[in-house]
């Protein structure tokens, strides 16, 4: 069986380490002085050569030779990820004080370092504190900030970093020559772009595109690597600019969902084609959609549902669509009859006004009343009844949007962020017990109005008012998101509304914060 490329190229020394000088050149110094530290800390991204650096130190300090079969007495490695517990970091307690076989130094090295339990980090700690002479400890990670700062403060640490691309590829180049791969240029820079700076990752690319027969181009590299076609990429990017049909957005996507290709992989590289426009000042987008776009795509790949809420979050740029998704047919509401209305400084008129949240509907008979002398009753007069969109927001609704709206779509994105993703494009209407829901989008409405969906945002409202609302999603083709809601989450407001006004809606009760 043949040996993985990552390897049978790697570094057996320090002057073959490439991409972390700032790092070699320190340590060949200090070797050559003999100041050896009884402690290292190597963090940084994956595959840079934090471990194939920590194995070149431990030969080094006691003058072995290191090849890919070494294997000394004196060089204990240990996997934090499956030796986390305190007994094993006590059994290294109880052995380090053991003389060294051969060497000069007794050397461990443990790798993630960050998965030591609290407990197995405190044991560490006291060794770390009081070493023995002939002890050297080597930590690598690559999330340090998981460290104990008294773990940290008793080691030299140094932070490694992604390999320049342009070093991945010279390398690249130089690995397939000498193993007679054909490979063109562009499939190189695809697959350093891919490694996003790692070594490992990108030789373990180049090892797995070899198995081609033909020679590799980046068309084969793309197809191999699941990359989406840059013309699909700018598609996509063309009809978010053109605010074309949302069923537009849809086919694009699905046909790359039909390629094999992930959301996750697409999300990334619409993020980084964004990315670049905006550090090469050509923005393919305007700076305020291309920054939110950004900030969104980036939680695609943890999502449980990475297809659906890229889907979302592309629509989400379609809100001054003209045409809006195909839906279902929905069958129109009579169109409602003229009925008398008293004119608005009538005690009649104010009894009777239409509810801006109820939908169109022939108003109830009005009785005649009596009204006092001195107050002539006006002639009826027809007109047809109020929209529910065009009605102005009360008091009630303009301090609710304002103030507790952005608060309850802040908490909901924390816990439910693809849940967050639809109900952002939501305009909430909110009467003294109730709130509904109106959505552009049939679709939209259908998934938010099922009954979990509607008790997680119950619940949460209940959180910021302190009173149970009862929660209904409607479909509303001229439906807009409430005004700066979205754009407050996580955001104070300019001007917060005094209390007593929130009493005012909520009635009395303690006030709750987040």
């Amino acid at each position: 069986m043949g040996k993985a490329l990552y390897r049978k190229y790697r570094s057996k020394s320090l002057a073959e380490i490439v991409g972390q000088e700032h790092i070699t050149d320190t340590l060949a110094k200090a070797l050559k002085s003999g100041r050896i530290s009884h402690a290292y800390l190597f963090s940084g991204p994956r595959g840079v050569g934090k471990t194939s650096i920590a194995r070149i130190l431990a030969h080094e300090i006691n003058d072995l030779p290191y090849t890919d079969d070494s294997s000394h007495l004196d060089i204990i490695e240990i996997d934090a990820a499956s030796n986390r517990r305190i007994d094993e970091i006590r059994d290294l307690r109880d052995k380090v004080y053991i003389a060294p076989t051969s060497g000069k130094y007794k050397v461990y090295i443990i790798d993630e370092v960050h998965m030591l339990t609290r407990e197995a980090f405190n044991a560490l700690l006291k060794t770390l504190e009081e070493p023995p002479a002939h002890a050297v400890f080597i930590l690598a990670t690559t999330e340090a900030h998981k460290l104990p700062d008294t773990i940290i403060s008793r080691t030299q640490h140094y932070t490694f970093k992604p390999v320049e691309r342009q070093k991945v590829i010279d390398h690249l180049g130089s690995i397939a020559k000498q193993e007679n791969i054909t490979i063109t240029t562009d499939a190189l820079d695809l697959l350093a772009a891919h490694g996003q700076g790692s070594f490992r990752d990108s030789i373990s690319l180049l090892d797995q595109a070899s198995g081609m027969e033909d020679a590799i181009d980046a068309p084969e590299i793309r197809r191999l690597l699941g990359i989406a076609p840059d013309s699909a990429l700018d598609e996509l990017i063309q009809a978010i600019h053109e605010q074309r049909p949302a069923g537009m957005i849809i086919t694009i996507t699905n046909d790359l969902y039909s390629q094999g290709l992930q959301a996750a992989a697409i999300a990334s590289q619409l993020a980084e084609k964004l990315r670049a426009g905006l550090a090469n000042n050509t923005p393919v987008l305007p700076v305020d959609i291309s920054l939110r776009l950004m900030r969104e795509l980036i939680e695609v790949p943890s999502s449980h549902n990475p297809e659906r809420l890229l889907e979302i979050i592309l629509l989400g740029s379609l809100d001054n669509a003209i045409t809006p998704v195909a839906t279902p047919t929905v069958r129109p509401a009579p169109a409602p009859k003229a009925a008398p209305v008293v004119a608005p400084s009538s005690p009649v008129a104010k009894a009777n006004k239409p509810s801006p949240i109820a939908p169109p509907e022939a108003p109830p008979k009005i009785e005649p009343v009596k009204v006092a002398p001195q107050t002539p009753e006006p002639e009826p007069v027809s007109e047809p009844a109020a929209s529910p969109i065009a009605a102005p927001p009360t008091k009630e609704q303009r301090a609710f949007n304002e103030t507790v709206w952005p608060e309850v779509l802040n908490s909901i994105k924390k816990q439910y962020n693809t849940l967050y993703g639809v109900l952002r494009m939501a305009n909430p209407i909110f009467q003294e017990d109730s709130i509904e829901l109106q959505f552009k989008f049939a679709f939209h409405q259908k998934r938010l109005n099922e009954v979990k969906n509607r008790k997680i945002i119950a619940d949460f409202i209940k959180e910021a008012t302190g009173k149970d609302i009862s929660v209904n999603c409607t479909y509303n083709k001229d439906a807009t998101p409430a005004p700066n809601a979205a754009a407050n989450v996580a955001a104070t407001p300019a001007v917060a509304p005094a209390l007593d006004s929130i009493s005012d809606i909520f009635g009395g009760g303690e006030v709750l914060h987040s």
